[in-house]
């Protein structure tokens, strides 16, 4: 990357775009609703169980001009995803202001852990033990969604829980290798936790991105 390329970066006027497409949403609240995603690279979180490592290193995945993957997004879908990676990583000023100057709603899915940029309509908080969020964030979720890899997750989630809004959508989505183990243990926690819903990779199931 040289000189001019990092100075638009900083800015938000380009952006390193690992993908981005049109599908259903999988996972929480808005299930099964057509999303056009935009995944960024770059991520330092490290989840161990990540099933996209290949964003990781923002350096694999080109720059994009911000305003340009906007409109194609736009041309789409009006719902757009912001995801990665780590799309927090990155100024979202100049995306999320040129999506709703084209009249779209802007979700992010995030692990909280870098500071708020950009105009955000829902925010998906999936908080990990590597990196906790930013105080800031955790009232202005809309959906908490926290992977249960184990035992342990439970408690985390409990704990996350008592950081976001009332209002705040409570999820457990298990991590997809342990789902035939997870899911029955996810079952009897909201049984006895009501306020929890459970989560399920539906793009798995229905072999969408």
């Amino acid at each position: 990357m040289n000189k001019e390329e990092d100075i638009l970066l900083k800015e938000g006027k380009m952006l390193p775009v690992m993908e981005h497409f049109y599908t259903l949403q999988g996972e929480g609240a808005h299930t099964g609703k057509a999303a056009y995603f935009i995944r960024l690279g770059g991520c330092d979180v490290g989840c161990h169980w990540c099933d996209v490592k290949e964003s990781w290193n923002p350096e694999l995945h080109p720059l994009m001009n911000t305003v340009e993957i906007a409109e194609t997004a736009a041309k789409h879908c009006k719902t757009i995803v912001l995801t990665g990676g780590e799309p927090l990583m990155w100024n979202l000023d100049i995306l999320t202001s040129r999506l709703k100057e084209l009249g779209c709603t802007v979700h992010i899915e995030t692990s909280g852990a870098y500071p708020m940029s950009g105009q955000l309509d829902w925010i998906t908080l999936s908080p990990k033990k590597t990196g906790l969020p930013k105080e800031e964030i955790y009232q202005k979720a809309h959906e908490l969604k926290v992977i249960i890899f184990n035992q342990h997750d439970f408690t985390f989630a409990q704990e996350q829980a008592s950081k976001v809004s009332e209002n705040c959508k409570l999820y457990l989505q298990s991590e997809w290798s342990k789902r035939d183990e997870m899911y029955p243990k996810i079952t009897d926690f909201i049984l006895e936790h009501p306020e929890w819903q459970a989560s399920v990779q539906t793009h798995k199931y229905l072999n969408i991105p």
